[in-house]
């Protein structure tokens, strides 16, 4: 698709009009032709129709020839090598990956060496980003000391430097006392605290889910209840505290039913869904392939149906890239020996659009849990379309054709489940605060 600039570059301070777009606004429910005009790195106007008249001869216009322009994706969960394992990814990188991908913004997750779980570490990590000046980067602080589970860290210090959630990311808080504290501590500030429910006793050891795929294939496997098992207790936690929890990569269909029975209940949980989950099963697996080595592992073709529904219904509202780089010596190693974990940055949007092509999930719903709905759960004033909301945008063909090279990816990991896949929809442009951050020139 062709996009018509009448500059070649853009500058935060110069209006700019996008013309003839498709603009799929979460906040106001519209899917529909439209145009919108952004200065100073914010959105000041509008328009639900294709053009716009008497425009000033200093606004630079993007004749959008019909493409989605909607706000950038907002990933509520990525990991980086930065600090400490620089080789896997760096923030720099991750950044340039989020870019290509059409992600304005991200949370780096915090169980880094040294973790993330002090002050000190949560400034360090927005002032690596604004010396990197490209996506916006948001540390999630961790909930206990070197994600250790044990102490908890000082969770009002790191909230007031920055921190935007409190988790221990990958790490299982086993101690039900210790997360009771975390859940207690952060209501006072009315801050989310993420957690993964998975009974790490059942799930020793394990690298699928239990069943007769996994017996099939001769692999350790762990049955799915150990997901709702911890899940209850997390739930049964945050009804005591009235704390919010966010249920960190919901996967089953058991453990959505707890969920919904405790929102009925006042609960104030939420969850995410990862695009892995939703793409895959456990089936995808095929000849023990480590680019699908997963954690949590992927389930039944029943509950990924059963979590595509959860996105549509607003049960599960908010979708991640679970983005995990990890370097080649680390995947390629038998199936059960490999690391778990997949990038994700650059194929979040293409992949979700799949959802939409096959008609399972309405587009503006699969654009509002990448974007207002995560949003809100930050209360960040991003991911809307509407006049002083951050000019955070992403211009995107819809039906273009993509196969996915994982060799071609930005990110300096390249494992990427979606390797050699077909998918539609090429991300054109970026832009955060007005600036483009990425642009695929004719």
């Amino acid at each position: 698709m062709a996009i018509s600039l009448t500059t070649p570059s853009a500058t935060p301070s110069r209006p700019t009009a996008f013309l003839n777009a498709r603009l799929v606004d979460p906040e106001s429910g519209y899917d529909g032709p439209g145009s919108l005009i952004i200065a100073e790195g914010v959105i000041v106007d509008v328009a639900r129709r294709p053009g716009l008249e008497n425009l000033s001869p200093d606004v630079r216009t993007i004749d959008c020839n019909g493409a989605m322009l909607a706000p950038g994706l907002i990933d509520l969960r990525a990991k980086t090598g930065e600090p400490g394992a620089e080789p896997k990814e760096t923030l720099k990188s991750a950044a340039r990956a989020a870019a290509a991908g059409g992600v304005t913004s991200i949370v780096v997750q915090p169980d880094t060496d040294p973790a993330i779980d002090g002050p000190a570490m949560v400034d360090f990590i927005l002032r690596r980003a604004r010396d990197i000046d490209l996506v916006h980067v948001y540390p999630a602080g961790a909930a206990t000391q070197g994600c250790r589970g044990e102490k908890m860290t000082e969770i009002g210090l790191m909230r007031e430097a920055g921190a935007v959630y409190f988790t221990d990311g990958d790490h299982t808080l086993v101690n039900s006392k210790v997360l009771r504290r975390i859940l207690s501590y952060a209501k006072a500030f009315d801050t989310l605290v993420a957690h993964r429910p998975v009974d790490t006793y059942l799930s020793a050891g394990t690298c699928v889910t239990e069943g007769e795929f996994a017996a099939r294939a001769g692999l350790s496997a762990a049955p799915a209840i150990a997901e709702r098992i911890m899940l209850e207790r997390d739930l049964a936690l945050a009804e005591l505290t009235g704390a919010r929890l966010m249920v960190d990569q919901i996967t089953t269909a058991d453990a959505l039913e707890s969920l919904q029975r405790a929102q009925s209940r006042g609960v104030r949980a939420i969850a995410t869904a990862s695009i892995n989950h939703l793409s895959f099963n456990e089936l995808d697996t095929g000849a023990y392939r480590t680019f699908f080595r997963l954690d949590p592992p992927l389930r039944r073709e029943s509950d990924r149906q059963a979590l595509i529904d959860a996105v549509s219904s607003g049960l599960a509202p908010i979708i991640v890239s679970a983005h995990n780089p990890l370097p080649a010596e680390d995947k390629r190693l038998p199936f059960s020996e490999a690391s778990p974990g997949a990038v994700g940055l650059e194929t979040l949007l293409p992949a979700l659009l799949q959802l939409h092509h096959d008609g399972r999930v309405r587009l503006i719903d699969l654009i509002r849990a990448v974007t207002l709905a995560p949003a809100e759960a930050l209360g960040l004033q991003t991911g809307r379309l509407s006049p002083g909301a951050p000019a955070d945008l992403v211009l995107c063909d819809l039906g273009a054709p993509l196969v996915v090279d994982a060799d071609r990816l930005i990110s300096k990991s390249k494992n990427s489940p979606f390797d050699g896949r077909r998918l539609q929809g090429q991300v054109i442009m970026t832009l955060v605060d007005g600036r483009i951050v990425h642009h695929i020139r004719d």
